[in-house]
């Protein structure tokens, strides 16, 4: 066999195997964005955590429904900044009781940490002194497999339940749908990549 017709085979083999896997896309690309979901059921605890990075609103109204249908009496709202003098928990704060959610549920967690890794080490110091031991986390469906294994880390002496919190426009199973949805897909699994490899 000629280096030319061996290098056309390879050629075809690797055409072929793109288009099956393009048309298998429906099938295969589901499973990386529900890769990113591992979140549960709240349980009754001693305080839900809202983490920071929405500026939907979506989890901070999720975290207070969880504490008006009793699941815990005070949320922790972790919120850096400051942008123009204001942090995202004062911001986050104001939206739920322009919602009708009363202020003094809230108890705002102000700092200045850029990442889930930091964000979670300046939460847990708080919580300790708190004495909670049982955490409902909520944050965005694509966010929660990522935070929960932070927070199993760095508190395996707390009983961590990750709540998915609604995440439109990113939706697990059509993510590459609509632009918003496959952005935040991507830099999801950008930030996964780089807690995996330690960065």
């Amino acid at each position: 066999m000629s280096l030319v017709s061996r290098r056309g085979r390879i050629l075809l083999i690797l055409a072929l195997t793109l288009v099956v896997a393009a048309c298998a896309a429906p099938l295969w690309l589901p499973w990386f964005g529900w890769y990113l979901v591992r979140s549960g059921p709240p349980v009754k605890a001693d305080m839900i955590v809202v983490l920071a990075g929405d500026q939907s609103g979506q989890r901070i109204l999720e975290g207070a429904e969880l504490a008006r249908e009793g699941y815990a009496n005070r949320v922790l709202v972790s919120g850096p900044g400051p942008e123009y003098g204001l942090y995202e928990s004062e911001l986050a704060i104001n939206y739920a009781v322009s919602h009708g959610y009363p202020r003094e549920l809230f108890i705002p967690f102000a700092h200045t940490e850029p990442s889930t890794v930091r964000e979670v080490r300046a939460i847990l110091p708080v919580l300790r002194r708190m004495h909670v031991r049982t955490i409902d986390v909520v944050t965005s469906s694509y966010h929660t497999r990522r935070a929960g294994k932070v927070f199993r880390r760095y508190a395996p002496d707390f009983d961590v339940h990750m709540v998915a919190a609604p995440s439109f426009p990113f939706e697990p199973g059509s993510w590459w749908k609509n632009r918003e949805g496959a952005k935040l897909f991507a830099i999801e699994w950008a930030k996964t990549v780089a807690y995996w490899i330690g960065l």
